[in-house]
């Protein structure tokens, strides 16, 4: 089945797309997405083939698409991940999603899955991980104990810093913001701007339902928070809201 969705893929590549992908998602020396590969293919497409086959590829199946050097392989394998999980939610039940007969279908099965592909970095670039961190890491948390995240918080990989950050965002829908709020506290010193447009982003998604929770934080971290963090955080403020805070952001 793997090479069936891989060959799919492939009639979808698009060099032209391709290039403009690859300085976009910054492959070039020493950027964040170096070394990166792109074969252009557009997300939509993607997630036609995810709707087709996704009943049917197995755990092992996904591995192969998570460990190619091709960026569009390995998010079309997150992206199967994703359908997978929300179709446990909707309780349709697949026999054949499965790592091997040890191992049944369940949302921790693939809760831990997606985290063993994120350490060895499968999972590297900012849309690999908003595409679906919300929607497992996230969904799995909510009622359980989220030490994982604060460990990710403190990880030199940027993408498990992304992951602790943006897997609050299912929490926020459900207006849960006390982590939210204690992870970006933790993070305001960052210096890598995709994790200060992350963190600032989810502030911003907080004040969308409690403006007062977003206040507060503000109140007692504007001064201490990068720019960039600060700029996200308030972008839905009239004008002269945003200038009062802007005069107390932090520089680096």
């Amino acid at each position: 089945m793997y090479r069936k969705v891989i060959k799919e893929l492939k009639k979808e590549a698009n060099p032209i797309k391709a290039k403009i992908l690859a300085r976009f998602f910054k492959t070039g020396k020493g950027e964040y997405g170096e070394g990166d590969k792109f074969l252009g293919i557009m997300v939509p497409k993607q997630r036609k083939l995810v709707k087709k086959y996704f009943k049917e590829l197995s755990f092992n199946d996904v591995q192969e698409l998570l460990n190619s050097d091709i960026h569009e392989f390995r998010l079309t394998g997150v992206l199967f991940l994703v359908a997978k999980y929300q179709s446990i939610n909707r309780k349709e039940i697949h026999k054949r999603f499965s790592l091997s007969p040890h191992l049944g279908e369940s949302k921790e099965d693939i809760f831990k899955f997606y985290l063993k592909n994120l350490k060895v970095g499968n999972i590297n670039n900012w849309d690999l991980v908003d595409l679906s961190a919300p929607n497992i890491v996230g969904d799995y948390l909510f009622d359980k104990n989220k030490q994982v995240l604060y460990n990710m918080v403190k990880s030199q990989k940027i993408w498990e810093r992304r992951v602790s950050v943006i897997a609050t965002l299912f929490f926020i829908r459900q207006k849960d913001f006390s982590d939210i709020l204690k992870i970006a506290k933790l993070l305001l010193k960052d210096r890598h701007d995709l994790i200060q447009k992350a963190v600032g982003w989810m502030l911003r998604e907080v004040g969308k339902r409690d403006k007062a929770a977003l206040l507060s934080f503000l109140e007692d971290n504007a001064d201490k928070m990068p720019r960039v963090m600060l700029r996200y955080s308030i972008e839905k403020f009239d004008k002269d809201e945003r200038l009062k805070y802007m005069l107390f952001r932090k520089k680096y």
